[in-house]
Formats: C-alpha cells, sequence, structure tokens
C-alpha cells in the first residue's frame, strides 16, 4: 500500500506540480541498477566490448579516480569502451558508464577522457536519466510496480530516455560536475574545456547526433564560455595567449614557448592550455625540482612528464627542422627545467 501511495503522490507532483518529499522516488537505487543492468547488456550486445584489457583497465581507472570524489558513492560504477567509431558517451542508469572507442581517438589524454566521465558521472549523480524517466511514466508506473517484469520495462524505458538526450539543465549540472571532479580528483585543470572544445568542433564538423555527450546542444559555445568562467576564478598561472595566426603561447612572467602545430583533433590552443594546466598542477605540489622533467620516447611521438604530471605530447611535426622527435623532446623538458628557475626565482 505504501508504494501505491507514493506512486499516486508521484503522478501528482509531475502532472499538477505539487511537492513530495525526495526520498517518495518511484524508482529507488535497487531497481535504478535493475534496469540500468539491462540497459547494460543490450548496449554491450549492440556494440562488443572493446577486446583490449589496458585500455579498458585505463578508462576504468580514470572512472573510479573521479568517482572517489563524487557526491555518490552508493554504486558500484563500472567503465567500459565500446566498439564504436562514433564519438560519443552515455552513462546508464545505476552507474554503467560507456565510452565509444571513437571518443578514446579524438579525445587521447587522459585528462581529456577525465572531462568526459567527470560528465557522465555528473548525470547518475544528480539521477537524470532517472528523473527523466520518473517524469515520463509517472502514471504508468503505479501500474508496472504492481505487475510481474517490471525490470525490463524500466530498461526498455530507460533506453528511450538515454536516446532522447537531457535538458539544458541536466547538461548544465553535468559539465558543473564534470569541472568539479576533474580538479578534486587532480586531473588538469583544463579538462574539462577541452572537452567541450572539441565537441564544439566535432558538432561544427559533422553536426549534431542529438545524444550523449551531445544531448540538448544547440548553442555549444555556451558550454564553453560557463567553463571559461570557471577557469577564470581559478586565475590558473602560466597563462595562454593565441595571435592571430593560431600560434599558441603559454607564458610564465619572462618565460614562454611557443606551440604552432596542430595534430589531428588537438589545435595550438589546446596543447597549450592542456601544457599550461600541467604546469599549474606542478606549482600546487610539493617544492619544484627541475630534474623531476623526463622525456619517454614512442614510435611516433615523445612524451614530456613531471613525475605522474603529463606536460606535452611532441610529434615529428613539431620537430620539423630541429632533428629527431627525440632531440626535440629532450630540448623542451631543458627548456621547462628554465621554467622552474622562473617560478622559483
Amino acid at each position: 500500500m505504501r508504494k501505491i501511495f507514493i506512486a499516486i503522490c508521484m503522478a501528482v507532483t509531475f502532472f499538477f506540480g505539487v511537492q513530495v518529499p525526495a526520498e517518495a522516488a518511484l524508482i529507488g537505487k535497487n531497481q535504478e541498477i535493475s534496469m540500468g543492468q539491462e540497459v547494460a547488456a543490450q548496449l554491450e550486445n549492440q556494440y562488443g566490448v572493446v577486446q583490449d584489457a589496458a585500455l579498458q583497465a585505463r578508462v576504468n581507472a580514470i572512472g573510479q579516480r573521479l568517482v572517489a570524489v563524487s557526491d555518490r558513492q552508493d554504486l558500484e560504477y563500472t567503465f567500459k569502451v565500446l566498439n564504436s567509431d562514433e564519438v560519443n558517451a552515455l552513462a546508464v542508469p545505476g552507474g554503467f558508464i560507456y565510452v565509444f572507442k571513437g571518443l578514446i581517438d579524438f579525445m587521447p589524454s587522459d585528462d581529456e577522457l577525465a572531462g568526459v566521465l567527470g560528465h557522465e558521472i555528473g548525470h547518475v549523480v544528480k539521477r537524470h536519466s532517472v528523473k527523466q524517466i520518473e517524469k515520463q511514466m509517472a502514471l504508468t508506473l503505479l501500474t508496472i510496480i504492481l505487475t510481474k517484469g517490471q525490470g525490463f520495462i524500466l530498461a526498455d524505458a530507460a533506453m528511450q530516455a538515454l536516446m532522447a538526450g537531457y535538458s539544458r539543465s541536466d547538461e548544465r549540472q553535468a559539465d558543473e560536475q564534470g569541472f568539479m571532479l576533474t580538479n578534486k580528483a587532480g586531473y588538469n585543470p583544463y579538462s574539462m574545456l577541452i572537452t567541450v572544445n572539441k565537441l564544439q568542433d566535432l558538432s561544427e564538423l559533422k553536426g549534431n547526433p542529438g545524444y550523449g555527450l551531445f544531448s540538448s546542444h544547440p548553442e555549444p559555445e555556451k558550454r564553453v564560455e560557463r567553463v571559461n568562467k570557471a577557469l577564470a576564478k581559478m586565475k590558473i598561472t602560466p597563462t595562454v595567449t593565441i595571435n592571430d595566426g593560431g600560434i599558441a603561447t603559454v607564458n610564465e612572467g619572462n618565460w614562454n614557448f611557443n606551440i604552432t602545430k596542430t595534430h589531428g583533433t588537438d589545435k595550438p590552443e589546446y596543447r597549450a592550455k592542456l601544457m599550461a594546466g600541467a604546469l599549474y598542477l606542478i606549482k600546487k605540489g610539493e617544492q619544484i625540482d627541475e630534474t623531476r622533467f623526463i622525456t619517454v620516447d614512442n614510435y611516433n611521438y615523445s612524451d614530456i612528464y613531471y613525475d605522474d604530471i603529463h606536460v606535452l605530447r611532441v610529434y615529428e611535426e613539431d620537430a620539423y627542422g630541429f632533428g629527431s622527435i627525440s632531440d626535440y623532446a629532450g630540448a623542451v623538458a631543458l627548456m621547462l627545467q628554465d621554467w622552474t628557475r622562473a617560478v622559483k626565482y
């Protein structure tokens, strides 16, 4: 009888605007997990999971690091990569979060992925899909609760909700959560900005698919504007300036470093901001030690780190006219040592 009463109250709330206590939610945690499991199974059956244990472990590690600082830890979150070239991600009720392989290729750094996963965790924390389903089914849920097989019906409603997209308010909250979580977890402060910038680029290039990361975003520039306002409050240094030719410069006092080349989807501006954000994190830590910059050579690029903080990835086009990629990365590391001296003195 109590469930019936709650269902009736919720129906009244959604249709007539009457206030009902939050604990009277029609869909509880167990139901949320149950329908999430159904939807997760459908997605994995439809797309398949990428058979790359290292990649799956990497994405899961990023996600769990963000969950650890979130406001909702009563779920066993999972993070998986679906085998699709589409650039998108989905947050399934119950904490089942998916990114498509195309998104991994489009946003290759851990910091960018953290921005995406933080956004999706935000949807789960705020129960956006669940609330949407409750509104859509306010009256019919009364019948569903009294019948068997409700998990399947709710799962179908959950899938429809995911494909229908979120409201602008929901997306704004998810962006705010993503920004907060990435910063609390110690990721690059520019993570969320690069994420929304790249989504804006893709939307302009290929259009808006209307669900997942692109839900209800007819004006993606508004997302960029909001994140920039949040970043301005942090007063991050080094700063980044962009000239009319698109060259991005990382500035710290009299020290500066230019990034002139675009690599794939990574414009000079994005690369410079991730570099500036990394240097900001270094300054937030213990006393800076110039000897802790290292270079790690790979097949067609070199990475520069300060301990475990990724500072910059150097490509062949960056090293053009200088020598090998490795030689150029070493020269950049020496310039970064100059930066440490500029900061300390």
